[in-house]
């Protein structure tokens, strides 16, 4: 008869904090943006390694996971988390940062996997765009 809505499946995002920065006021804020945004956020806490980090996002089946970094290991913790997603075979999850990185490193990160860097400032709603627009070429 009437044809049936499908629900769609909210956008699953991981934000993680890999290293060992103590400082997670900004992840935070992301991550209760997100979930305003009706997005389901698995937030992992302080002091993530990578192989954590990874292991977390596959057990949680996200679309997306948020890196938050201000430690300056950006260039080696953010492309760690890169590579184990894509040996895990996960490299379909949309992979994203933010933090204190500096923007002569941006390209360097965008060239190891990383889709997109948010500064400090970056508004939420930016965030969520192109999460929203990101996720749905990847389904």
């Amino acid at each position: 008869m009437g044809e049936e809505k499908k629900e769609e499946r909210k956008i699953r995002v991981l934000i993680a904090k890999p290293g060992l920065n103590g400082h997670d006021r900004g992840a935070k804020v992301v991550a209760r943006g997100l979930r305003d945004a009706g997005m389901e956020v698995i937030y992992t806490g302080l002091r993530q390694t990578p192989e954590q980090i990874v292991e977390t996002a596959i057990q949680e089946d996200v679309d997306v996971v948020g890196l938050s970094i201000l430690s300056g290991a950006h260039m080696t913790l953010l492309p760690k988390v890169v590579q184990l997603l894509r040996e895990r075979g996960a490299d379909d999850v949309l992979v994203i940062a933010g933090g204190i990185i500096p923007t002569e490193d941006i390209p360097k990160l965008k060239e190891a996997g990383i889709a997109e860097v948010f500064l400090p400032g970056a508004p939420i709603s930016k965030i969520v765009e192109f999460i929203k627009k990101n996720v749905r070429k990847r389904r």
